[in-house]
């Protein structure tokens, strides 16, 4: 477990008669980023405020950084960060007097954190606004605030809600730099919450995809595209040869299990790159002029289309469609299979604590 930053086994959370989480069970390493996705309802911010002891679940059982949230909140809360989609900053205080009152909250030395705070305030570009009352701040703004906050104590998991929805292209792109370089290059662990498909694909290792509280697929993108596609995609381009002669030939290569007609190319499924190149070779064999050969990749958007297709083509909940190559190396099980389906959940607590209750850095 050295190398896994968050498990869970069984979550399930009941709000009511409404089960907002059921039987959520997945290992995400330590330095990676997780694309937490779905649509709104789907469990993601249920899930992140249990994993963060802002809930308690009806079943099952979690550990952060091997820490049961449940048993230990406060060694927890040294150790992770917290980024609301909403900002949550006090409009009467400056950006600086913000984040101290933070850092107070959280034990650290003053001069460590005025050090820490000029630090990423300027990093966020928020230096001119460091002594200027929040309340006059646009929503971009208090975004970067509110990041700066979250990575204050330098907190070794990190949990991002929307972290760029309100924010400026090149702001944006400041902040998925920032995601990339924490985990990439500084071994963070971040979750990831959005419903930006471009920015997962950008900067997920894993995918995690909810649909009314239910796991749909969990895994690699790329793991996941090979459960669902027989083959990757390809595209010839060629002239000097009639199509579909052309379309016979590249079809007869061992490797190559589809072709179709696109306008003036060839659209192929192949099993590997390696059949690509054959095609080419034989093409050029046959006298045909090769324009352009471009192996594809599915992408994380792909996948979670493709997956939200096949739901609802079949008509059915997401444990009877789900995908579920969540790797070896994740101590999860891996191939296309269904998720078994959940237990009735328990009856809820006799007062639990409402869903609207915000995540606090």
């Amino acid at each position: 477990m050295a190398d896994v930053a968050i498990s869970t086994d069984g979550l399930t959370r009941v709000f009511g008669t409404q089960v907002a989480l059921s039987a959520l069970s997945i290992e995400v390493p330590r330095g990676e980023v997780l694309a937490l996705l779905g649509p709104n309802g789907a469990g993601k911010t249920t899930t992140v405020r249990l994993l963060n002891a802002v809930l308690a679940p009806d079943a099952g059982s979690m550990r952060v950084l091997g820490i049961d949230p449940l048993v230990d909140p406060d060694e927890l809360r040294r150790h992770t960060g917290v980024l609301t989609e909403h900002a949550g900053l006090d409009d009467r205080l400056t950006a600086t007097e913000n984040l101290l009152a933070v850092a107070r909250i959280r034990g650290m030395d003053t001069a460590v954190a005025r050090r820490r705070i000029g630090e990423l305030l300027e990093r966020f570009g928020m230096s001119a606004r460091a002594d200027q009352r929040v309340a006059g701040a646009s929503t971009g703004q208090r975004k970067r605030i509110a990041l700066a906050r979250s990575l204050l104590h330098d907190p070794e998991v990190l949990f991002l809600d929307e972290p760029t929805s309100g924010l400026d292209p090149a702001a944006i792109r400041d902040v998925v730099a920032m995601i990339d370089s924490l985990a990439a290059e500084q071994g963070r662990t971040v979750i990831l919450c959005t419903h930006f498909l471009g920015e997962a694909d950008e900067l997920a290792d894993r995918m995690a995809m909810l649909h009314h509280g239910h796991l749909e697929a969990f895994g690699r993108p790329a793991e996941l595209a090979a459960q669902l596609w027989n083959g990757i995609p390809a595209t010839l381009e060629v002239g000097g040869i009639d199509l579909p002669a052309a379309a016979d030939l590249v079809l007869s290569i061992r490797g190559v299990l589809d072709v179709t007609l696109d306008g003036a190319s060839l659209a192929l499924s192949i099993v590997d790159r390696e059949v690509l190149a054959r095609a080419v070779s034989e093409l050029v064999r046959a006298g045909a002029d090769v324009f352009a050969a471009r192996p594809e990749t599915h992408t994380l958007s792909d996948v979670y289309f493709e997956v939200e297709r096949r739901r609802a083509d079949d008509g059915t909940t997401a444990m009877g469609s789900a995908v579920n190559a969540g790797a070896a190396d994740a101590g999860t099980a891996s191939g296309m299979r269904p998720i078994s389906p959940a237990p009735p959940p328990p009856p809820p607590p006799p007062a639990p604590r409402s869903p609207e209750t915000q995540a606090q850095p």
